[in-house]
């Protein structure tokens, strides 16, 4: 009999212009590796100096400096990095889950502003530089269409994240843009909670879902890339979520 080979999948990304905004940490970063990984040229960037520096040095990329709260950075961040093909947003706020009674409305509006403003903004100013076969991908949740008590703040900016895509798709249009909705994964961006109580909360969260465990940063990136990628979809929301909206 003869012996069968695993077919290979030609990179989809190779020699294309990827920027992650959000690229030093976290998912973003997990981004940023599997894009190199697929063959593109990637930049990252993020408004904390040191680590967009060590996380460039670390994935032998280009790292770039800018904050979604200014727009002046965003516009010198596009300037800088050039032509792009896809631009992916990950970068977002941290914000606690008060009940809505000892919610600070103030931190929530400016929560808001930078997720769903801030994407806007750096949108707007990769326009001009931006492929005109490329694509944009943002980010929101999985509170976006789970509310839970002291989700509001959360629930609000993710829904309209979502709803800023599919916007988008249409406006932008031929170039794609999508939604990530990741759930609970366990990241670096989890580092200020003490380890003993970040793995009992991920050993919670992971029993009540059907896949018995929180995501891995790779598993989303995934879900990235097949935004990127796949040239048939846009005004997509994709769910890595691991079945937490069932």
């Amino acid at each position: 009999m003869q012996s069968s080979q695993r077919a290979t999948r030609p990179p989809t990304l190779q020699g294309r212009r990827v920027l992650v905004i959000g690229g030093a940490s976290g998912i973003g970063r997990a981004v940023a590796a599997a894009a190199l990984a697929d063959g593109a040229r990637v930049t990252i960037a993020g408004h904390g100096e040191e680590r967009v520096r060590q996380a460039a040095a670390d994935l032998g990329v280009e790292g770039l400096v800018a904050d979604l709260a200014d727009r002046s950075s965003l516009d010198a961040l596009f300037a800088h990095a050039g032509p792009v093909d896809h631009l992916v947003i990950t970068a977002g706020p941290q914000i606690g889950s008060p009940p809505f009674s000892r919610l600070d409305l103030a931190a929530a509006r400016r929560a808001v502003e930078v997720k769903l403003w801030g994407a806007m903004e750096a949108v707007q100013a990769a326009l001009p530089h931006l492929a005109a076969d490329g694509s944009v991908t943002l980010t929101s949740g999985l509170l976006s269409r789970k509310a839970a008590v002291g989700s509001l703040a959360k629930t609000v900016m993710n829904a309209a994240v979502e709803a800023l895509g599919k916007a988008l798709a249409k406006e932008l249009a031929p170039r794609r843009v999508n939604v990530v909705s990741p759930g609970v994964t366990a990241t670096d961006n989890w580092r200020a909670i003490p380890a003993a109580e970040r793995d009992a909360f991920y050993a919670k969260v992971g029993a009540g879902l059907p896949v018995g465990r929180v995501g891995r940063a790779e598993e989303v990136a995934a879900a990235y890339l097949f935004a990127m990628g796949n040239g048939f979809v846009t005004g997509t929301v994709i769910d890595a979520d691991g079945g937490g909206l069932l």
